[in-house]
């Protein structure tokens, strides 16, 4: 299985993400005139070489208006320079505030509505436009929790706005190249103390950014200042598979996204794309044994217990106590789902016991795929794991296609 692993020991930032991303490619040069093509108005994508602590990586450049955000001075939460300590000024929540610089004649602001006919018309795929709004919905909603206003009073300055539309699309853009079957990403380091904005000090994670990681699992790291922006806190909520350590996986290549400043530890964003050769996960098996159930509450238990979840449901005939025939249920859930289906099994079944035990399993990773047959279109099942890959058409498909044929 093809899997993204995002390491992030010194927090997150679109451009990081974007340029660490573009390593994982093989060709960052091709990259940059992939994204200069997406039609995002007065944006340029640049790459360069960085070096920290002695290691080579990639800086992305996002240039609007043909000069790149931070020469703006702009009091945002998009500090792409990475800033790591208290004097920059940073706007948090990127509503609507006084900037006291030569260049506020020349921008204006945005609402919600008109990011979304930027990102609805710019030149990718359906899928990569329904990722990026989803990505900006997150930002969205913080910035509208931080402020108590509702999302469509929310605004958005021009060169942030675009900015960081750069780096979102981008992002999901270059996601739907590499396109893994999972991706893990490592707890967020979001750095701790104080920084500076219009408003006066915020601590850290800032509000936006706090509202973001709620769910998700997040430390403040040994880096005092701000690690974490609110851009890639929602790409990695909306793209995460799930969070933790990387998992055993043979490693085909690593990219290096390199923040501007330096610090003691190096300022970048680790990327390793792989395959993970054998798929394991735990699951709940939960028992009981009844011996006055019809046959139909028996199917309507087991329908009831499938519809809300459950991962396998399955009778066995045995005999009970007093000879009498009955049925052993066997249902295997989720490990956080085990006390859903107790209460499920209790009220859909005549049982008044459950045995449960925690259980590894092995297990294919599997997708669904689409064939175009002189039949019609038929789904197809595909199961890939152990050096053993299975394909499978999906019988209604099949059926329907026999049916009208």
């Amino acid at each position: 299985m093809k899997t993204l692993y995002i390491e992030c020991n010194m927090g997150a930032a679109g451009d990081m993400l974007l340029a660490s991303l573009a390593e994982l490619t093989g060709d960052v040069k091709a990259c940059e005139e992939k994204l200069n093509s997406l039609g995002i108005p007065d944006v340029t994508y640049e790459f360069e070489k960085s070096v920290k602590c002695g290691i080579e990586g990639t800086h992305a450049h996002v240039v609007v208006h043909g000069v790149e955000e931070d020469e703006h001075m702009h009091e945002h939460e998009h500090h792409h320079e990475h800033e790591h300590h208290h004097e920059h000024e940073h706007e948090h929540e990127h509503a609507e505030h006084d900037h006291h610089h030569e260049y506020e004649h020349h921008h204006h602001h945005t609402h919600m509505s008109d990011i979304e006919s930027i990102i609805n018309g710019l030149n990718v795929s359906d899928k990569v436009k329904a990722d990026a709004l989803a990505v900006y919905g997150l930002i969205a909603e913080a910035e509208s929790k931080a402020h108590g206003k509702p999302v469509t009073d929310i605004h958005f300055h021009e060169v942030g706005t675009m900015d960081a539309v750069a780096d979102i699309a981008g992002v999901c853009v270059l996601l739907e190249q590499i396109a893994p079957d999972r991706i893990i990403v490592s707890p967020l380091a979001t750095g701790y103390g104080q920084v500076r904005c219009a408003h006066g000090i915020l601590p850290v994670p800032a509000p936006a950014t706090a509202s973001i990681i709620e769910g998700i699992p997040t430390c403040s790291g040994d880096v005092e200042g701000e690690l974490l922006t609110p851009t890639g806190a929602a790409l990695l909520k909306h793209f995460a598979g799930s969070f933790g350590s990387r998992p055993v996986m043979t490693i085909e290549k690593t990219g290096y996204g390199m923040g501007r400043k330096d610090f003691a530890k190096a300022n970048m964003l680790r990327t390793f794309i792989g395959s993970e050769e054998d798929e394991g996960d735990k699951v709940i098996e939960l028992k009981f044994n009844v011996d006055d159930m019809t046959g139909e509450e028996t199917g309507y238990a087991t329908g009831v217990l499938m519809e809300n979840g459950a991962l396998d449901v399955f009778t066995t005939p045995v005999f009970m106590k007093k000879n009498r025939p009955g049925l052993l249920f066997t249902v295997l859930v989720k490990p956080e789902d085990k006390e859903k289906f107790a209460k499920l099994i209790f009220e859909n079944t005549t049982t008044i016991g459950i045995r449960y035990n925690a259980m590894d399993r092995f297990r294919l990773a599997r997708r669904e795929e689409k064939v175009m047959t002189k039949y019609g279109e038929v789904r197809v099942k595909v199961s890939e794991g152990f050096r053993v890959t299975k394909v499978k058409p999906e019988y209604d498909d099949v059926s329907e296609a026999a049916e009208k044929e």
